[in-house]
């Protein structure tokens, strides 16, 4: 063991540990909001990006000229400006360069560069690649002036801090990062559109967002797609800056032979990897989740072709493609949070307005910074054509001068009163050069200078003159990526989505089989396969037997009425199989233990149902306000301990019959119950003591059945019973002659 290192006495600073933790982190927190993830509102590049087109430039790879590797790219972003690992700067580099990545690409790639099945590009020793059209605007004006440049992270280079950006790249093209506690994602816009905005803008500076989206009405994605969004969202998410839009895949029919048909996926949600989403859809026609597809291949090429085979030529197309949107990406949300660096420096969440009013402000900055460049040229110029006039008017002593004096520079200032910038042109100009100080050339050329300088001049004195410019740029700019271009042409469209009913959206994704369901006694359930006639062998627990036996399909939905006054849903599809004795109600969903279960049925949404506590108070409840979405179930009738809800009948008729635990029978008219959504309801039957044991609903016309112990029906006619017929809330009188002794209707069978 070696003497164990300790410091000198002194040297030992005590340090707070939490005031260092914030500080540390806080200073990371904002080296990655500026330096790293979020994009600055005027070039709407991160640096990275910035640092790779710049370097682009500096090695002239213009649009028009010849590619160079892509390695030599990432090595002088790496060596110069960047210092970071070559592999993310390369894949910010080939992202730059994806058609189906970026709306409008700044790297023109030669080579493997990726594809949307989510493959990779090539490594970057065999990839090569320069600039495009979009990336020159982007740069145009750096060398004059335009932005303001830093120093490199060594000192040995310079960079732009932003570039002049003659091209609104930010919405144009999108961006997404996370950087520390903030986030941003923006979809790609049409240019041509927001050319149009922002001319509107710059006409009127008040504008409101309405108008705006009157000329964008929403992202135009890469790979194009359908956005089904309302305008209302649409304009909620532009206000704000945060929201998504909901997108779908196109799709379109295609005829076969015999009646039959395909349908032909063309182009997919933004961001969405094909092979990714034919694996999900493939797993998901295996499990048996969408029973209305047969089969999926991918017969893409150049363009994607997604070709979805129906299981029939019966198959509703819409349905068979809801159902996908449903379970896939081939539905998506793309999401907008416009969380971008407000002048380089504050990171601010912005609406659509503002984005494009900022980003505008930064062109008039350009534009006066260029202008005021090219002034400063064109003076020095102008004093240099000043003392060449004097020069050619004067060639011979000049030449004298210069032969003869040691110093000529003084002596040509003196003797022609030059300023010092117009003798050192003179004393530089080479021999070869005399031939052309011809008067008529200087004269013109001054001539031109003096012009374009008053039009400077003017320019600069004027705010009107500076937007009527930065509104021509914008104006040209509109042309070269208009609407009528393959580049200009928007890709997504809008529209509303397919209104289908959810139930029938859940069906089509479940196999339509039919069950027969068991309840026992004890409230157990299961689901046999088929329509089951003889339940007599079923087997259940100790002490338990059956309840009901109910004739169903897998799609179908399961109402249970508890005695609480709660309904519940179950799926038909997830009951348990019939195997074993199948599973307790009250575990699968959210049942108290005091609970008993009323009745089961299967969900008719058409249907209304008669509800009963045992104070003999009810009304009539329409049995699509009953279902459930969660599995605490929902509240319709309003019971307090002791009282019970303790019958539960489908309301198919226009009397009603009801009978007491005193063996009381009354017979009233069906409309004589209040229908409502959920309460307490009315009185049915008066009662001395006891409470409800049955209730019916029956026709006038069919008369009213009971069923005794031995499932033997007996029918009396409203003639046999009118000596039962009443109001509402009487006691009733004893049962006809025949009633069963055990006080219920009975259910037969």
């Amino acid at each position: 063991m070696g003497k164990e290192l300790i410091p000198p006495s002194g040297s030992i600073e005590p340090v707070n540990l939490r005031e260092a933790l914030e500080e540390r982190y806080l200073a990371y927190a904002l080296s990655t909001i500026m330096h790293r993830a979020l994009p600055d509102v005027r070039d709407g590049l991160k640096p990275v990006h910035r640092r790779i087109l710049y370097a682009m430039r500096q090695l002239r790879l213009d649009p028009g000229s010849a590619f160079k590797k892509s390695a030599r790219v990432v090595g002088d972003v790496i060596g110069k400006y960047h210092p970071h690992g070559d592999q993310s700067v390369y894949d910010a580099l080939v992202r730059l360069a994806q058609d189906f990545a970026v709306r409008y690409p700044l790297v023109d790639g030669q080579g493997n560069f990726g594809n949307v099945d989510g493959d990779s590009a090539a490594a970057m020793r065999y990839t090569e690649a320069r600039m495009t059209e979009v990336a020159r605007l982007l740069l145009d004006g750096i060398d004059e002036d335009a932005v303001d440049f830093r120093e490199t992270y060594d000192g040995s280079e310079r960079e732009p801090i932003v570039l002049p950006g003659a091209f609104p790249n930010l919405l144009a093209n999108g961006s997404a990062g996370i950087a520390v506690g903030m986030a941003t994602n923006i979809p790609p816009h049409n240019v041509a559109e927001i050319c149009d905005a922002a001319l509107h803008l710059i006409k009127t500076p008040s504008a409101r967002l309405e108008t705006l989206l009157n000329y964008i009405p929403g992202p135009d994605l890469p790979t194009g797609g359908i956005i089904v969004e309302s305008r209302e969202s649409i304009l909620e998410t532009y206000r704000t800056g945060r929201g998504s839009f909901r997108t779908r895949a196109r799709w379109a029919v295609e005829e076969q032979k015999r009646g039959t048909w395909l349908i032909v996926i063309t182009e997919i949600p933004y961001q969405v990897q094909k092979s990714r989403l034919m694996e999900k859809i493939g797993e998901l026609i295996e499990a048996k989740r969408l029973p209305l597809v047969a089969d999926i291949r991918d017969e893409s090429a150049e363009d994607i072709r997604v070709v979805i085979e129906p299981r029939a030529k019966t198959v509703d197309p819409a349905l068979l493609m809801e159902s996908l949107f449903k379970l896939t990406d081939l539905e998506s949300r793309i999401p907008l949070n416009m969380n971008v660096l407000s002048r380089g420096l504050v990171p601010k969440v912005m609406g659509l307005g503002e984005v494009i009013t900022e980003w505008l402000a930064h062109r008039r900055e350009v534009l006066v910074r260029r202008s005021n460049h090219r002034l400063a040229e064109i003076t020095r110029r102008m004093e240099v054509l000043d003392g060449y006039l004097v020069a050619y008017l004067n060639l011979d002593e000049v030449i004298r001068i210069i032969r003869t004096e040691d110093e000529p520079k003084p002596v040509l200032m003196k003797t022609f009163k030059l300023t010092d910038v117009q003798a050192e042109a003179i004393l530089n100009m080479r021999l070869r050069s005399l031939r052309k100080l011809e008067e008529m050339e200087i004269r013109g050329e001054h001539s031109t200078l003096a012009k374009e300088k008053a039009g400077l001049t003017a320019l600069l004195k004027s705010e009107e003159k500076q937007w009527a410019a930065v509104g021509d740029e914008i104006r040209a700019l509109k042309k070269t990526f208009g609407p009528d271009t393959p580049l200009g042409r928007r890709r997504t469209t809008f529209a509303d989505a397919p209104v289908h009913v959810e139930e029938d959206i859940l069906e089509a994704m479940i196999e339509r089989e039919p069950i027969t369901i068991i309840v026992s006694e004890k409230g157990w359930i299961r689901a046999l396969k088929g329509h089951v006639a003889d339940t007599s062998d079923l087997g259940f627990k100790t002490d338990d037997r059956l309840k009901l036996a109910i004739r169903a399909e897998t799609t179908d939905k399961i109402v249970v009425a508890s005695t609480a006054g709660r309904f519940y849903t179950l799926a038909a599809d997830k009951l348990p199989g019939g195997r074993g004795h199948g599973e307790p109600i009250k575990l699968m969903v959210d049942m108290d233990a005091a609970e008993d279960i009323v009745t089961v049925m299967v969900h008719d949404p058409a249907r209304r149902l008669l509800v009963v506590s045992t104070e003999g108070r009810g009304f009539i409840v329409p049995e699509a306000d009953v279902l459930a979405n969660t599995r605490k179930g929902k509240q319709i009738m309003s019971v307090t301990l002791p009282e019970e809800m303790r019958v539960c009948v489908p309301a198919a008729g226009d009397t009603v019959a009801i009978l007491g635990e005193n063996r009381k029978l009354l017979i009233f008219p069906l409309d004589q119950i209040p229908e409502m959504p959920r309460g307490k309801g009315v009185r049915l039957q008066k009662y001395k003591d006891g409470g409800v044991a049955d209730a019916r609903v029956f026709a006038k016309g069919e008369g009213l059945t009971w069923f005794d112990s031995s499932g033997r029906s007996f029918n009396r006619s409203m003639g046999d019973l009118k000596d039962w017929v009443g109001e509402r809330a009487q006691a009733g009188r004893l049962p006809p002659q025949g009633f069963p002794r055990h006080g219920k209707f009975g259910t037969g069978g």
